[in-house]
């Protein structure tokens, strides 16, 4: 009778096993997905937040670009295993009206675009 209780362990720990190494291999190859708390959605409270996570997408198995929303500018991050690294910044969020800045800028190409022979 207790050689039927090692034989069950023993099964179980093999079963268990496996279920761990196919969850690393997924990982390693990409599958295993991001999941964003509800509290980090832009759209957990009804009161506006100053802060949200845009959209995250996944490079590599170590990497994953996160589109952050502050004061309604976007902020483009890459976040990896061991360093973080800013893309772009001040981008303009689609929902809020084009700064002063980035209309006399689109004017100046505008403008240079005009003066060409």
């Amino acid at each position: 009778m207790d050689v039927q209780y090692v034989r069950f362990v023993l099964a179980l720990l093999f079963v268990l096993g496996l279920i761990g190494l196919l969850a690393f291999v997924l990982r390693r190859l990409g599958l295993g997905g991001v999941r964003i708390s509800p509290a980090f959605r832009g759209n957990a409270r009804k009161t506006e937040r100053r802060l949200s996570v845009g959209e995250v997408a996944t490079v590599d198995t170590r990497h994953r670009l996160v589109l952050v929303r502050r004061d309604g500018v976007e902020h483009l991050v890459l976040l990896g295993a061991n360093s973080d690294l800013l893309i772009e910044s001040n981008i303009e969020a689609p929902d809020q009206p084009p700064s002063s800045d980035a209309a006399s800028f689109q004017q100046t190409l505008r403008t240079a675009g005009e003066q060409k022979p």
